[in-house]
């Protein structure tokens, strides 16, 4: 096979997807431009948590062991899921990759992920301008992008992939307004410092609410919380601590600590839950979409971080293996084909399980809870044997 050609790639958006795509392509020797809005690197201080599948995705741009290091492992992958009441329902394991080099899980604040992505990037040379915005994409051409941008330059280039989130302006440019689908689910996210006996995932299933808790450092951890949310209500930001410690204030356990803890101090987040999921094609000539442009999941299978991962490395591998003869636009067409059925896999498996921990009735609260613990782990375990086959 002739050697694949190389590539200037305009990427807009610098978060997961848009990030690790970046180091896979300039890694392989391609001419990569970053446009991030933000004028600086400043994303949220939440937390996220990887799974196996994603872990692999970063192991293969190369960033793994600085991931590991800036986290919180769970080397056996344990999940224990308890009642509201804080009694147990069942213990969950989730599975190591590639023979148990590649941990189950890890929890991570989403800034210091980013700040290892942005230190990758720096070091393979990637152009990267912050403080900037596309305001209009030229693809007429056949062989060329015109992206003209906030600052009034004009970067032309091969191949244009807006990895710019949920509410994509590439993907607006593109397709036409296309807006997010609102699920009904509102969720709420805050950080504290790590008790010493808190080294697992732990999920408490309530009456329309889960709350969950994870470690995300050696000093802390990260809250995530889901609510039924109906009409879509709007929070006022500095009201989110007092609302989240009211609106879970049923849960006894180990989310009473978390939960009396709140206060105006307290790093405190709430979204509502939005999904997009876009038909295929997912590109037009030469502009290609990713991540969460594509298809943002609800987060209640912890897949949305790994999905993007997995789109830029496949991207990227496809990019490498293409002949010098084949149009671009064919490996555009052949990506989406390849990842539409995977992602649109979890967003369904995602939204099910949402829809489990929303259940609004005493009685099918503890119908759901026997099943949980007579099936979590075989669901667990036949959702990540399909998770860790290639991808």
């Amino acid at each position: 096979m002739t050697a694949s050609p190389t590539l200037h790639t305009t990427i807009v958006g610098g978060g997961i997807a848009g990030s690790a795509l970046a180091i896979a392509l300039a890694a392989d020797g391609h001419r990569v431009t970053v446009i991030e809005k933000q004028s600086e690197w400043a994303f949220q201080s939440s937390g996220i948590f990887i799974y196996s599948n994603g872990l692999v995705a970063l192991d293969r741009i190369g960033v793994l062991p600085e991931i590991l290091a800036a986290g919180f492992v769970v080397e056996d992958g344990e999940n224990l899921y308890l009642d509201h009441h804080g009694d147990p329902i069942v213990d969950v394991f989730y599975p190591a990759a590639e023979g148990g080099r590649i941990p189950p899980v890890i929890g991570i604040k989403r800034a210091e992920m980013h700040r290892v992505l942005a230190t990758r990037m720096q070091a393979l040379g990637v152009e990267v301008r912050l403080g900037t915005t596309v305001e209009a994409i030229d693809d007429t051409a056949a062989e060329q992008v015109k992206v003209h941008t906030s600052d009034g330059a004009t970067i032309n280039c091969d191949l244009v992939v807006g990895a710019d989130g949920i509410r994509s302006r590439v993907r607006a440019l593109l397709l036409g307004a296309i807006e997010p689908t609102y699920t009904g689910f509102g969720v709420w996210r805050s950080i504290h410092r790590r008790p010493g006996d808190a080294v697992c995932q732990l999920l408490m299933m309530g009456v329309g609410k889960r709350f969950g808790v994870m470690p995300i450092s050696h000093d802390t951890l990260y809250v995530y919380a889901t609510s039924n949310e109906p009409g879509r209500p709007w929070y006022a930001p500095d009201t989110w601590h007092a609302q989240m410690r009211a609106k879970f204030d049923e849960f006894q356990g180990p989310a009473r600590r978390y939960l009396e803890e709140l206060s105006p101090a307290t790093e405190t987040l709430y979204t509502s839950v939005e999904e997009v999921r876009l038909p295929l094609p997912w590109h037009r000539g030469r502009v290609q979409l990713i991540g969460d442009a594509a298809h943002a999941s609800t987060p209640f299978m912890g897949q949305g971080g790994a999905m993007a991962l997995e789109d830029a490395v496949i991207l990227a591998e496809m990019f490498r293996n293409r002949s010098a003869h084949a149009p671009l636009t064919d490996t555009l067409q052949a990506f989406g084909e390849r990842r539409y059925p995977r992602c649109a896999f979890v967003q369904d498996v995602s939204r099910k399980v949402g829809e489990a921990g929303g259940l609004e009735n005493d009685a099918s609260c503890l119908v759901r809870n026997a099943r949980m613990k007579a099936g979590a782990q075989a669901d667990v375990d036949r959702f990540y044997a399909q998770m860790l086959g290639p991808f």
